[in-house]
C-alpha cells in the first residue's frame, strides 16, 4: 500500500522541479513552433531543423519525467518530424504547427 505521505512529498518535489523547469520547456517549445512557422513559409534552414528536433528530443524526455505521456508522443513524433524520416510535404508544416500548439497546451496545462 503507498504511504500518502510519501506520495506527497514526492508530488511536492516534482512540482518544485517543474517550476525550475518550466521556462526551459517553454524556451523548447518556442524553439517549435518557430520552427514550424519558418518550415510553413518554406523557409525553414538546416540549423533551425536541428535546433528543433534537438528540442523535441529533450521535451519527449523531461515531459515524461513529469507524468505528461500525451506531451511526451508529441514531442516524439516531431522529433521524428525534425529528423527527416518521414520525408516532408505541404502538410507537414500544418501538421507540425498542430503538433506543436497541442504540446504547448498540454505543457501550460501542468503548470
Amino acid at each position: 500500500m503507498e504511504d500518502p505521505e510519501k506520495a506527497g512529498e514526492i508530488a511536492r518535489a516534482l512540482d518544485k522541479m517543474w517550476v525550475r523547469f518550466l521556462p526551459e520547456i517553454r524556451e523548447r517549445v518556442a524553439i517549435l513552433e518557430s520552427a514550424a512557422a519558418a518550415f510553413t513559409a518554406y523557409e525553414l534552414a538546416a540549423s533551425e531543423r536541428e535546433a528543433a528536433h534537438a528540442a523535441a528530443h529533450k521535451l519527449a524526455g523531461v515531459l515524461g519525467t513529469f507524468n505528461l505521456t500525451r506531451g511526451t508522443a508529441l514531442a516524439r513524433e516531431i522529433e521524428v518530424l525534425y529528423g527527416g524520416e518521414s520525408g516532408s510535404g505541404p502538410s507537414l508544416g500544418p501538421h507540425l504547427a498542430a503538433l506543436v500548439a497541442e504540446l504547448r497546451a498540454v505543457v501550460e496545462r501542468r503548470k
